[in-house]
């Protein structure tokens, strides 16, 4: 069922464990629309599947993610001034997000090298998430004149480590570490880079020894008191504001359709 997702995903399917492992590290596995598609069918194909119980998701290369690719963007606004082509992008990435955290199984981020952007935020919409302990972590929108507007990333991070810490992190940009990440709970665990596996192993063992009923109303339990109600969630105009600002610094450019 998994085969024919590639060639920007390598997914690879263990008894109980899906891998998926983003895969195009010579360009940082930057998030294109492309690989959006082939995400949401990944985890379309995970809903019918109720023999997998765990997904992992990592990144091929030196870094895990190094965010959305802006120059999709630009294009994607230069061929749509009215920004649904940016819109529709956008739903996209919340589709991905929100597959991630709440789907019925349990989803664990292992990241390395750089996370940016939109890196960050399939790391956050994960249940479980460990980091190589030399990686680096950075909200980097603001600086680049963008609204911090993705997959819904900004109340998902705002609920896992705290309004005021996060409200640092967006208006400054600094990057962080693996270990502030810890201690911000951006990551659950660190470790050193030829260790990351184990710990990763370390989680699957048990989980995938749990019954799946168990499994399934658990992690339903825990989405139903995290999750916040759609109708009141703004994160669901993230599409058309971005496109609002995107269409803004087009036309500043003196591009006019």
């Amino acid at each position: 069922m998994f085969d024919n997702i590639k060639p920007l995903l390598d997914v690879r399917r263990d008894d109980h464990v899906l891998h998926v492992r983003l895969n195009t590290p010579e360009n940082g596995n930057i998030v294109t629309e492309p690989l959006l598609d082939e995400l949401i069918s990944v985890l379309a194909a995970v809903r019918t599947e109720p023999g997998i119980r765990v997904l992992t998701l990592s990144g091929a290369g030196d870094d895990f993610c190094l965010g959305a690719d802006r120059h999709e963007f630009d294009r994607l606004i230069a061929e749509d001034p009215s920004g649904a082509l940016i819109q529709n992008l956008g739903v996209k990435a919340r589709q991905v997000c929100d597959g991630l955290a709440m789907s019925s199984v349990v989803t664990i981020a292992r990241v390395h090298g750089r996370v940016i952007g939109a890196g960050v935020a399939f790391a956050i919409f994960c249940d479980l998430r460990v980091g190589a302990d030399d990686c680096r972590f950075r909200m980097p929108e603001l600086a680049l004149g963008l609204p911090v507007a993705w997959g819904g990333a900004l109340p998902r991070l705002v609920h896992e480590v705290g309004a005021a810490r996060i409200r640092e992190l967006i208006l400054t940009g600094d990057s962080f570490d693996a270990e502030t990440a810890r201690e911000l709970t951006v990551l659950h665990r660190t470790a050193p880079p030829d260790e990351v596996d184990a710990v990763v192993a370390g989680w699957i063992r048990p989980l995938v020894r749990r019954a799946p009923g168990a499994l399934r109303t658990t992690k339903a339990a825990l989405n139903a008191h995290a999750g916040a109600s759609r109708f009141a969630d703004a994160t669901l105009l993230e599409g058309d504001l971005l496109a609002s600002v995107l269409a803004a610094r087009h036309y500043a450019r003196g591009v006019v359709p």
